[in-house]
């Protein structure tokens, strides 16, 4: 890995464990074999959603995602409330704090649109294939040369209209901190004056979760599937709009603090004032700066 890259604090060991009571182990086998089915299906009924979108035009790619994303989080018994609604602007980047491999369809079944991903994802069974044919943008993170033109990417993506998802962290967190945004990804935003949707993102219990370190992908199925009531939510804060902040630099920072300074104000997530809910079924994915 190089030096560069950004890391955090978190362990596995440290951080990734809660002492909730948990479900059964019928009950999580059961959660985890939906769960695995609901991505696989995205993977199958992709290319089909694709012609369908290409005839009918991008709400309807968007309201598919939607739909995959929160049986997805059903399915391995996540409960996700939404507090905020999105802005009506024309294109957007949107700027997320990162705790999970969760976040990803989190963010999806909320605000769909194009994802900011490492290349390695690429490679990874089933998520790699559905990432690339749901137009995610892949960035090579030990090759810095490359970043220019994975910024240029995105902004012409944000011109064209479309929404497009940073985890600016670089790294996951448990969620009981927070790691500077790195600043690249906001020169996107800049170049094609599109607006930055800062969103929290909290769990509970936050250690069922959290991915972090070298956490095995296996190990955290297991945690989230045994997890009893875990519960997301996803905070969509007032968008900067374009020219309030003069560079990158700044404007990551606003959005930084924007989100630092939502948790730091939130009360507990049991008094929640939520727009709207979506229960669970009854029965660190690291990316770059």
């Amino acid at each position: 890995m190089s030096v560069w890259l950004p890391t955090a604090p978190c362990t596995p060991q440290g951080c990734a464990t809660h002492r909730q009571a948990t479900a059964g182990p019928v009950r999580a086998a059961v959660r985890l074999l939906a769960g695995l089915a609901a991505v696989a299906s995205g993977v199958l009924l992709a290319p089909f959603a694709a012609l369908l979108a290409l005839a009918l035009g991008a709400a309807v790619r968007h309201r598919l995602t939607r739909c995959w994303a929160r049986a997805v989080l059903r399915a391995f018994g996540v409960r996700v409330r939404v507090v905020g609604v999105p802005h009506g602007l024309r294109g957007s980047l949107v700027v997320a704090n990162h705790i999970s491999w969760l976040d990803i369809p989190l963010v999806a079944a909320v605000l769909p649109g194009r994802m900011l991903a490492k290349s390695e994802v690429r490679s990874w069974p089933l998520l790699g294939p559905l990432a690339a044919r749901g137009g995610t943008l892949f960035l090579e993170r030990d090759r810095l040369r490359t970043l220019p033109v994975t910024v240029a990417a995105m902004a012409d993506a944000l011109r064209a209209g479309a929404r497009v998802a940073v985890f600016p962290e670089g790294s996951t967190w448990c969620g009981r901190g927070q790691g500077r945004f790195r600043p690249a990804a906001f020169q996107a935003a800049l170049d094609a004056g599109v607006a930055v949707q800062p969103v929290r993102i909290t769990f509970s219990p936050t250690g069922a979760a959290a991915f972090v370190g070298d956490d095995p992908l296996l190990a955290s199925l297991w945690r989230v599937v045994t997890a009893r009531a875990l519960t997301a939510e996803i905070r969509l804060l007032p968008p900067i709009l374009p020219g309030s902040r003069p560079d990158r630099r700044s404007l990551a920072l606003a959005a930084q603090l924007a989100v630092a300074s939502d948790s730091a104000n939130l009360p507990s997530l049991s008094v929640h004032q939520c727009v709207s809910s979506m229960p669970a079924a009854t029965s660190s994915v690291r990316t770059p700066s």
